[in-house]
């Protein structure tokens, strides 16, 4: 059947998801089709008890799921997509046949299935499914459609039912016994246990010092050239045959491992003795070895690699990835993005073949096609690797993309094309130097290096690192040509010395990796699992890493020693191979959640019947009612408190965490100090308790308010101090009829213990109408984030200081407003110290004054001073060391809009970051980037946040 002509069927109904890919696809079938959006789930298990209709009561109203009669699950349409259901429903009595074209993965199919329940055609219907949204491919699809596959919806079902009960049954555990309004969740509750586990093996972390010793050797000739350079550096590895201590040599307690008897650790004092000793050693080349290098290509992304990639490259985290992929996707740029496989179909490796060949040339392409299995186990959701779509795919400067879409297109033509590419070949060399000390010790110094002779691959395409100071796969490190037994001189020794660090917190694309690698969860769910456990508060960001809130602690403790099979890793993980039996027809989904939730020989559970529907013995299953039911042995004060020292305890409390040391008399009320929202928890120490304890807390009272009689505070909030008021008992907090207490934070000039009545009003009296303008609009001064304005409907003009907030006459503000606005940043003022040139970017760093303190900069990275860093005394090592730190960290995810006149410099910082490591096509390519648009990206982003809802407390 032609979908581009009028035919005997009449008019086709066609439903997907999104109104972006109906409108794609609209594009594409022609008359007699009409393409409609479902907008994601129009239909799901009931939120909430008043969602259930009146006939169910008790525990299958309060669960959404009768489990007393196989778990039967109840469905409401969602509230907010009743009017869209009417719509198709009435497109659908208008039409001869119905075509569900949702995505192809499970969760597609579910959808594919309600809309099929809800609907209740009566003419034919079909499933259309297609991996791309381009026109051979839709018509390819409507041309051979299927029937619903009904084991990818009980598998989706399942799951759906399984995460419901163990939401809303583990979820008021922890509202009862730690704090409101908190969820768990099968996937979510595991995650969050990963990323408190690294944060203990930070805390219980002792670092270790040790030291050795860098050489720079020449080998004496002076007509050297890049290829042969005249000297080289090389690290000491041995002394006497004993191997000197490096990090690896130490555990977690800072003393060196067991079987380390062969290994010489030195400190400081004998690094230096060792130096000096061989300040006259003739040293010479003790061995050269020499191996051949071979790198083959990476291989096509799937929905995790994609998402690792993006983070290290583009700063993007795996929801930003995944909105953006999802994008490209619906208007006809990549393949489906929620995959598991990294195959590339026939039409795919020939288009990228044809590439190859176009751009780099006949050289640099491989005999026969390459071609990648999946390491991913039971890999399911789609067919084909994330891929530009097509049979010939456009080069990044010929999709008319921009901004983020640009970029994440380019990431992914760049490593399909990569992927059929040659391997990089060359040389990797060891030289071994060695000498001997006045007193008459054997040293031996070591030296790798690297030789590419064949870029290959590395052409197009080079993977990033998790770790910042990696080497990536294209560095070459050049050695002079030696042989054995030639002379060397010590043109520098140095001794350096070193600290073993704590284990690395996770980030989103190592917490994605690790996830994958334990075989948790689903990796097209993993996106929405690290928002959830961000949103959740169980989580939170610093720089690119993933910190744990005192929260989360709370929340993993009680799980651990209450619910500690539902958190154990193999567990989470045998489930996840259960659910894809069942998925597989190898398993029946009703014996298996009877044997989760009642347990072995519980309610309608008979004895055998897990193992009888394909799950082995079963063991790892059983009985989360009765966990769930005795809830006595729970002590929530025991699970929310943590030993700091012996006389300090931190407790999270309903308000947050604290810590507290009793009162040496008995009955009396002991001190308490409020920790900072955002602590690593890493970072309470017995000394930071102790100054906390010490400083001003609580609440101080300043007086009533003479109009109001309303109590006026001072408070110490996460912002910094802030005055407020309190209001009576009874005032309405939530609702329309909602009453919010007047809050004003403290001028720089003021401290807690120092502000006055007088001060709170003045500061509470804010913002302060200065008068009216020559047209009638209205002028206020206003203190904001960023310091004193003054705002005239949308003009906002700096004040010079917070004392101008109360003296700023309408002439003096009018006076301002006559001078022409200044546009980007003033002139800059001279640096406050020069500290030298950067040994990475190799330009001059100089310490500057900002807006939030003196920072350091070389003009490209910016790091700001810490406390206990001072302008006179900055050290150029120190001033080099935050640099490192800030580009180890990665790009600041920027959430506000640029100003208009900054889109331009925007444009170049985008350019540069999507020409980095690229073709000159690709680099044409970049060189046509054009700014995001971000108000259509966030408009985007809200449509299908509000198309995606879910409950509260049963996310995976």
């Amino acid at each position: 059947m032609s979908p581009s002509s009028e035919t005997a069927h009449g008019q086709r109904l066609v439903i997907v998801e999104s109104p972006a890919k109906a409108k794609t696809i609209k594009g594409y079938l022609g008359p007699g089709y009409i393409v409609e959006a479902s907008v994601g789930h129009i239909r799901d298990l009931p939120s909430t008890a008043a969602e259930v209709p009146d006939k169910y009561t008790g525990e299958v109203r309060r669960l959404g799921v009768d489990v007393d009669h196989d778990f039967a699950p109840i469905y409401v349409v969602n509230a907010d997509k009743k009017s869209q259901v009417s719509k198709l429903k009435s497109l659908l009595a208008e039409s001869d046949e119905l075509f569900l074209a949702t995505d192809e993965d499970r969760e597609g199919e579910a959808i594919a299935w309600h809309l099929q329940q809800v609907l209740k055609p009566k003419v034919p219907v079909h499933r259309m499914v297609f991996h791309e949204i381009t026109k051979s491919a839709i018509q390819e699809a409507v041309a051979n459609p299927r029937q619903l596959n009904q084991r990818l919806v009980d598998a989706q079902e399942t799951r759906r039912i399984l995460d419901r009960l163990y939401g809303f049954e583990v979820s008021p555990v922890l509202w009862k016994k730690v704090m409101p309004k908190l969820s768990a969740g099968r996937v979510q509750s595991v995650a969050t246990r990963l990323v408190v586990e690294r944060e203990r093996e930070r805390m219980a972390f002792h670092s270790a010092s040790y030291w050795d010793l860098v050489g720079t050797f020449g080998t004496g000739r002076t007509a050297a050239d890049a290829a042969n350079p005249e000297s080289f550096g090389a690290r000491l590895i041995a002394v006497d045959g004993k191997r000197i201590a490096s990090g690896r040599d130490f555990g977690q307690d800072g003393r060196l491992k067991a079987g380390s008897a062969n290994t010489l650790h030195l400190d400081e004092q004998a690094a230096r003795a060792l130096a000096a000793a061989l300040e006259q050693t003739a040293f010479s080349v003790r061995g050269v070895e020499s191996k051949p290098y071979r790198r083959s290509p990476y291989a096509p992304f799937r929905t995790t690699t994609l998402q690792q990639e993006a983070s290290r490259k583009l700063g993007f985290g795996a929801k930003r990835t995944m909105q953006v992929a999802q994008k490209l996707y619906e208007n006809g740029f990549i393949t489906y993005m929620r995959t598991d496989s990294t195959t590339l179909s026939d039409t795919a490796v020939s288009a990228a073949r044809a590439q190859v060949t176009q751009l780099y040339g006949a050289d640099y392409l491989p005999d026969a096609p390459r071609t990648y299995a999946s390491k991913v186990k039971n890999a399911q959701e789609a067919h084909e690797a994330v891929r530009p779509s097509g049979d010939r795919f456009r080069t990044p400067a010929e999709t008319g993309l921009s901004g983020d879409d640009f970029r994440l297109y380019e990431l992914i033509w760049m490593r399909t094309v990569a992927s059929q590419m040659k391997d990089a070949v060359g040389q990797s060399v060891t030289v071994k130097v060695a000498g001997r000390s006045a007193d008459g010790r054997d040293v031996e110094f070591s030296a790798s290096g690297k030789i590419i002779t064949f870029h290959g691959f590395l052409k197009a395409y080079v993977e990033g690192a998790d770790d910042p100071n990696a080497e990536l796969d294209d560095r070459e490190r050049r050695l002079p040509q030696v042989a054995q037994g030639d002379p060397l001189a010590a043109e520098q020794l140095t001794p350096e010395g070193h600290a073993t660090k704590p284990p690395a917190r996770y980030t989103e694309a190592s917490l994605v990796k690790e996830l994958e690698d334990r075989e948790i969860g689903r990796p097209s769910t993993y996106a929405s699992i690290i928002d959830t456990i961000i949103g959740r508060r169980y989580v939170f960001k610093k720089g690119t890493a993933l910190v744990p809130s005192f929260l989360s602690f709370a929340v993993v403790n009680l799980l651990e020693k209450h619910f500690g099979r539902l958190v154990d890793y193999d567990f989470t993980a045998k489930m996840e191979d259960d659910l894809d039996r069942i998925a597989a027809g190898e398993a029946q989904s009703v014996p298996w959640l009877k044997r989760f939730y009642f347990g072995e020989g519980g309610e309608g559970a008979a004895a055998g019947g897990a193992a009888e529907a394909g799950n082995g013995d079963g063991d790892h299953l059983g009985g989360l009612k009765e966990l769930v039911t005795d809830l006595g042995a729970i002590d929530a004060r025991e699970i929310s408190s943590f030993r700091v020292s012996d006389d300090i305890t931190l407790r999270v409390g309903r308000y947050g965490p604290y810590v507290e040391r009793a009162s040496e008399v008995e009955g009396e009320p002991g001190q308490r100090a409020d920790i900072p929202d955002e602590l690593p928890p890493d970072e309470l120490t017995v000394e930071l308790a102790e100054e906390l304890l010490a400083s001003p807390s609580g609440d101080y009272e300043l007086g009533p308010d003479p109009v109001s009689g309303n109590q006026l505070v001072a408070k110490k909030g996460r912002f910094g101090p802030y005055v407020t008021e309190i209001l009576p008992e009874g005032t309405p907090k939530t609702g329309k009829n909602a009453v919010k207490p007047r809050t004003a934070s403290l001028f720089k000039t003021m401290s807690l213990d120092t502000v006055t009545l007088e001060d709170a009003l003045k500061l509470l009296s804010l913002p302060r109408v200065v008068g009216v303008d020559q047209e009638g609009v209205e002028i206020t001064a206003q203190n904001g984030r960023y310091g004193p304005y003054l705002k005239r409907g949308t003009d906002s003009r700096s004040l010079a200081d917070e004392d101008q907030l109360f003296t700023v006459t309408l002439e003096e503000a009018l006076a301002i407003y006559a001078q022409p606005k200044q546009r980007g940043r003033a002139a800059a003022a001279p640096p406050l110290k020069e500290l030298g040139t950067d040994p990475v970017s190799e330009r001059p760093v100089v310490v500057k004054d900002g807006r939030f303190g003196p920072y350091v900069t070389d003009g490209e990275t910016n790091a700001t001073l810490r406390k206990d860093d001072a302008v006179e005394t900055i050290t150029p090592e120190r001033g080099y060391e935050l640099l490192a730190e800030k580009r180890a960290r990665g790009p600041v995810k920027k959430t506000a809009k640029k100003a208009p006149a900054k889109k331009a410099a925007a444009k170049k910082t985008a350019t540069k970051t999507a020409a980095k490591k690229t073709t000159a096509a690709a680099k044409t390519a970049a060189k046509k980037t054009t700014t995001a648009k971000k108000t259509a990206t966030k408009a985007t982003a809200a449509k299908k946040t509000a198309a995606s809802k879910t409950t509260a407390t049963d996310e995976g």
